[in-house]
């Protein structure tokens, strides 16, 4: 998951960045001015921004953003407590609100939440074949057994998952494992997409993440179990090719017994 959060005040955005990242293994990026929001929001695909209001600048920037076709979900943060101000806030784009104060745990819930709305999911358990990915506790399973993965790993999984049927470039696994610092060659994305494989192959959900060659990776179904098929049954008979032959070779014995007859009339004559 990588998040942009717009905080003006150092501790809260310190804060909130330290706790996305232990609780979601989120890759945060923090500004604190609306004008780099923007900036930031037309280079990179994040799954979610949190933003405050920075004392009214922040309506500005969420009706850009929205202007600009941005879909990205939005929490706003404001310390107004008046209903109108949230009110406005849902009005200008966005997707949740809180009122700071604001509890910790609270917080994480509904980034959670709103990303996975985002993608059409309503529940934390993302089904998949035998697999079940759990948003909030970021574990997976196969079949009710526990599939035990890295932190890489998990959010590769994620990623694919959330995004079912997209194909996924190398650099946007990049962009969301890395977010831009210290990112390594490519090619380590190859290594985590083939242990992450092994890993689930060996749990019993083997084939759910697919190659598409030259452009990335995506998570798809399991291919259908082959349909069970009656074995194909000869077609009846109709009463003319059940009767017209016997009647056939009937005639001709019948004719052939008559000139046998013929033939020895005229011999003995």
């Amino acid at each position: 998951m990588r998040v942009l959060l717009v905080e003006d005040e150092l501790v809260i955005a310190r804060a909130v960045s330290l706790m996305l990242k232990s609780e979601c293994g989120a890759v945060v990026d923090v500004v604190d001015t609306g004008e780099e929001a923007l900036e930031m929001a037309r280079h990179y695909n994040y799954d979610a921004v949190i933003l405050d209001l920075m004392h009214g600048d922040g309506f500005d920037v969420l009706r850009r953003l929205r202007a600009a076709g941005r879909n990205v979900p939005v929490l706003v943060l404001t310390g107004l407590v008046r209903p109108q101000a949230k009110v406005q806030a849902f009005s200008a784009g966005a997707d949740d609100v809180m009122t700071k104060p604001f509890d910790r745990a609270e917080l994480v819930a509904r980034v959670r939440a709103i990303v996975r709305r985002s993608k059409g999911h309503s529940q934390p358990g993302l089904q998949v074949g035998p697999m079940l990915l759990d948003l909030d506790s970021r574990q997976v399973s196969v079949d009710g057994q526990p599939v035990h993965l890295t932190g890489k790993e998990y959010s590769i999984l994620e990623l694919l998952t959330l995004r079912r049927g997209m194909v996924l470039t190398k650099e946007a696994f990049l962009n969301h494992l890395y977010g831009g610092m210290d990112e390594p060659e490519m090619k380590i994305i190859d290594v985590f997409i083939c242990k992450l494989r092994k890993k689930l192959a060996q749990a019993g959900a083997g084939n759910l993440i697919g190659t598409v060659w030259g452009r990335g990776y995506v998570m798809r179904a399991p291919e259908a179990a082959p349909e069970h098929r009656m074995p194909a049954v000869a077609p009846a008979r109709s009463l003319e090719e059940i009767l017209l032959p016997s009647a056939t070779c009937s005639a001709d014995n019948d004719a052939a017994h008559g000139l046998s007859t013929a033939q020895r009339i005229l011999e003995s004559a």
